[in-house]
C-alpha cells in the first residue's frame, strides 16, 4: 500500500502547494482521494496515466477538492486514450445531485464508452477483493466523510473536519492517518490545529501521521514536529 501525496495545499493559491489531493496504489486498484484544481497533471508529472485510476473518493464538494473532477471525466472521453475500462466515484450524501448538476454545466463528461459508478456513503463499508473501504461522517460540510481504506495495512483520511469522536472511531490504530491541519495555532470551526491534532492522535495512537490541507500560516511556524508527525509536501510518497 502506497501513498503519493499529490497537493499538500488549501484554496489559497500557491506555487509550493496544490490543493489537497491523493493517490493510494494497491495491489489491484488506484485510488484517488479528492481531486483538487491541476490534480490531473499532478497525476501526469508522476507518471500515471489518467485510465490508471478506478476508484475517486471526494471527501466533500469544495471546489479545492473537487475542481478537477469534471477535467478527469472530460479527458476519460476526449484523451488520446479514450476510457474503456469501469469507474466509481464515492462521495457523500448527495453525490448523485452533485455529479446530476455538474453534468448540467458539462454535459460532455457523461461517459462515452466506459460504465460510470456513483456511489453516496456516509457510515458504510464496501469490500473489494481484500480491500475494505470504510466512511464516516465529519464535521465541516452536511456531505464531508472520513475515509479508512484498509487492506492489511490501513490509511486513514480525514478530510477536512472539526474534531469529533467519529473520526476517533475511524482512525483508531491507523497504520498512516492523513488528516487535515489547516492552522498551527489558530482554531478555525470546521478544521484542526495542532492541540486538537495532538488530542487526536493521544487517543488514537497512529502508527504514522501526515498533516496537510496546510495554509500559509504553516509557513511561519517554528515548532518542532516529532515522530510520528511528518508535514506534507507536493510529491511526498510513504509506503505503508
Amino acid at each position: 500500500m502506497k501513498l503519493r501525496c499529490l497537493g499538500s495545499g488549501t484554496s489559497v493559491p500557491s506555487l509550493e502547494r496544490s490543493s489537497s489531493s491523493y493517490i493510494v496504489t494497491l495491489k489491484r486498484h488506484r485510488i484517488l482521494i479528492d481531486i483538487g484544481p491541476s490534480v490531473v497533471r499532478r497525476l501526469l508529472e508522476y507518471g500515471y496515466k489518467l485510465n490508471d485510476i478506478d476508484t475517486i473518493i471526494l471527501t466533500h464538494f469544495h471546489v479545492d477538492h473537487t475542481a478537477d473532477l469534471s477535467t478527469f471525466l472530460f479527458a476519460c472521453n476526449y484523451g488520446i486514450e479514450p476510457r474503456m475500462e469501469p469507474l466509481l466515484i464515492i462521495g457523500g450524501p448527495g453525490m448523485h445531485t452533485f455529479y446530476r448538476r455538474l453534468t448540467r454545466v458539462y454535459p460532455w463528461i457523461t461517459p462515452n464508452n466506459y460504465e460510470l459508478d456513483i456511489k453516496s456513503m456516509s457510515r458504510d463499508s464496501i469490500y473489494f477483493d481484500d480491500l475494505c473501504i470504510t466512511t464516516e461522517r465529519m464535521r465541516h460540510n452536511r456531505e464531508s466523510i472520513g475515509i479508512r481504506m484498509e487492506e492489511k495495512k490501513s490509511i486513514t483520511f480525514s478530510g477536512d473536519t472539526d474534531y469529533t469522536t467519529r473520526l476517533e472511531r475511524l482512525a483508531q490504530g491507523t497504520d498512516l492517518l492523513v488528516v487535515e491541519c489547516s492552522f498551527p495555532e489558530r482554531k478555525v470551526k470546521g478544521h484542526l490545529n495542532l492541540p486538537f491534532l495532538e488530542r487526536l492522535v493521544g487517543k488514537t495512537n497512529p502508527k504514522k501521521v501526515l498533516i496537510s490541507h496546510l495554509y500559509p500560516e504553516w509557513q511561519l511556524f517554528r515548532g518542532v514536529l516529532k515522530s510520528p508527525y511528518l508535514l506534507a509536501e507536493d510529491g511526498i510518497e510513504i509506503v505503508v
